[in-house]
């Protein structure tokens, strides 16, 4: 933990109670030393703990829009460990008018990617709040971001898995401009209607409408930031800084690469599938019925 505040310290003037406070939270959340993974040969993955014996420690990587949030969700349900998405904490934060709220505004509002500072002050929160709870493993979500982030993420705890969504750019774009709000109870709907023809080798996608009930048609909403400009400029910062990232885990051969088929129908089997948790899935919903 020395060497994770040593580069805590270099990088970055952060106060030592957030680095603190990520350390422990994550250690705590974190499995035992002696029941990290081994490494494996480079392009192969690791084979999947049974989500039964153990807390699972995940990252999702992919594009603003491409449904890191939906999925996580699900897996976080099905697997009983918190998804913890970064951007839902910043969103709170500028809903909250703390004092961050108007710096944040303005640095979404322009698409431009949150420091590390502010996203390592939210983080800690998140985990401090959580670890009070009795909080086991996590999914993180839009955590790390750059390099720098993830090899601190490494000094304090040792990710299982690294899932990378993918979707092409125009159909990314259009999925980011469908999207509305209900500004009363905060759910989350999409208006655009996909269908992308396969060529060149490519399958086609094709993606329904998601859209929400009656009652909130009328409060309906779009995102300050969900703009073609806005983002463009999200997809474009992303995309330069990604490739890094995603190298970085992919020598550590913890990278599955998913691209996203469709919607959630045609996605989520599929995902289940490359996760290895197809039956694990169908167990729940037998035991359940």
């Amino acid at each position: 933990m020395a060497a994770m505040k040593r580069l805590f310290l270099k990088a970055s003037p952060l106060p030592s109670s957030a680095i603190n406070c990520l350390k422990r939270c994550i250690s705590t959340a974190a499995v035992s030393e002696t029941t990290k993974s081994p490494s494996y040969p480079l392009g192969s993955l690791p084979p999947r703990s049974d989500p039964k014996l153990r807390n699972v420690q995940w990252v999702f990587l992919g594009c603003p829009g491409v449904g890191k949030g939906t999925y996580a969700s699900r897996l976080s349900s099905l697997l009983a460990v918190p998804h913890i998405a970064t951007g839902d904490l910043v969103r709170e934060e500028l809903s909250s008018n703390g004092p961050l709220s108007h710096q944040l505004a303005e640095i979404v509002n322009q698409g431009k990617l949150v420091s590390d500072e502010i996203i390592i002050n939210l983080l800690s929160k998140r985990l401090e709040a959580g670890e009070a709870k009795g909080e086991s493993g996590f999914i993180l979500d839009g955590f790390p971001r750059t390099i720098r982030q993830a090899e601190i993420l490494d000094e304090v705890t040792d990710i299982d898995l690294v899932v990378n969504l993918k979707l092409p750019e125009s159909v990314l774009i259009e999925k980011c401009l469908g999207r509305r709000i209900c500004s009363e109870c905060g759910k989350n709907f999409n208006v655009a209607s996909i269908n992308v023809k396969g060529e060149n080798g490519n399958p086609g996608i094709s993606m329904a409408p998601l859209p929400s009930p009656p009652q909130c048609v009328s409060k309906l909403i779009t995102r300050s930031d969900d703009t073609e400009a806005v983002v463009k400029e999200r997809l474009r910062i992303y995309n330069e800084k990604s490739q890094p990232l995603e190298d970085f885990y992919r020598n550590q051969a913890k990278l599955l690469e998913f691209d996203l088929p469709g919607g959630i129908p045609e996605s989520w089997p599929k995902l289940l599938e490359a996760l290895n948790l197809l039956d694990y899935h169908e167990e729940k919903q037998s035991a359940a019925a």
